[in-house]
Formats: structure tokens, sequence, C-alpha cells
């Protein structure tokens, strides 16, 4: 061996790396606030409310994700959920009552318990490290890929921190 031939012990490991953010929704996420729909901004009144609601591009909501709720402290009843429900069906990508975070993690965790990790069976597998990333993602896909991996780590391939190792049987 030549002093100018490097060897990727990485590469030579065998370890592959799952990356979280592969998971990530692809959709934008809006928030449609109820607020700007009420009397005064203070209560529902009935007819107000559905005429207001039909004077809203619906459209621009199209293929998007969207987190519905009213950004100040006000009662809403039930149906007007229904019936922005109503208006977002066959339009958005997906809606619900929660915060824009809120509904981008839990679409983040739909994705990552409805993937194929059946490449990884019997493999070394570190799943990346991030800060950013919520800590439920990772006790997710560590729920997913005990399982079926060899080896699971957490970290860089280069310096990975053994998580779960299979007994030899």
């Amino acid at each position: 061996m030549k002093d100018t031939d490097f060897v990727n012990k990485v590469e030579k490991s065998g370890i592959v790396t799952v990356d979280l953010m592969d998971f990530a929704p692809k959709q934008e996420v809006m928030f449609f606030d109820i607020k700007n729909h009420l009397y005064m901004e203070m209560i529902i009144k009935e007819v107000e409310f559905r005429k207001s609601i039909e004077s809203v591009d619906w459209d621009s909501f199209r293929n998007k994700l969207v987190a519905i709720g009213c950004s100040i402290d006000a009662i809403i009843p039930t149906w007007v959920y229904m019936l922005i429900a109503d208006k977002l069906h066959g339009i958005a990508h997906f809606a619900d009552y929660s915060s824009e975070n809120e509904l981008k993690l839990q679409i983040w965790k739909r994705n990552i318990i409805n993937a194929d990790f059946s490449h990884l069976i019997d493999q070394k597998v570190v799943v990346r490290a991030s800060s950013t990333h919520d800590p439920s993602l990772y006790m997710l896909v560590t729920d997913k890929l005990k399982p079926i991996v060899k080896t699971l780590m957490y970290g860089e391939a280069g310096m990975p921190k053994v998580i779960y190792k299979r007994n030899k049987s």
C-alpha cells in the first residue's frame, strides 16, 4: 500500500445512515386563523361567519398542510371546525386542528410510520444526529428500526453512539 492510499473506514464499516430529514413533510404548512372570521374578532355569529368563509380563496390551500386554530382566546363551537374541514376537503393535502409546528411534526411522524425500512434488515444503521429535530422522532424511528436492524446507532457514521446491538444467536 502506498503512502498516498487512503482507506475510508466509514465506507468499509458497512454502516447505513438514516437521515430523519428524508421524512420531513414536503408540503408547505399554512395556518387558517379563525380569528379573521369572527364577529368583531370576538365571537361566532353564524350568518356572518358563513358569509366570511365563503369569501376565502380556498384554492390558496391546494395541496398544502393546513393547521386550523384561533389566535385569540374565543369560544369556537365544534361545527365551525367541521365547516372549515368541509371547505378544505379535496383541496388541502391534509388539515387538522393544531399549530403549524404540531401539524408538521404529526405528518413527519406519519411519514416515518409509513416508511419502508426493509432495505435495512440486518444492517448496521446510524440515525443522523440533529439537535433541531424533536426527540419524539428519534423515539419513533428507534421503535421502527430496532426489530429489524443488527445494530442501531445515533450520531454520524464516523463516530456513532451505539444504542442497540442484537445478540448473536
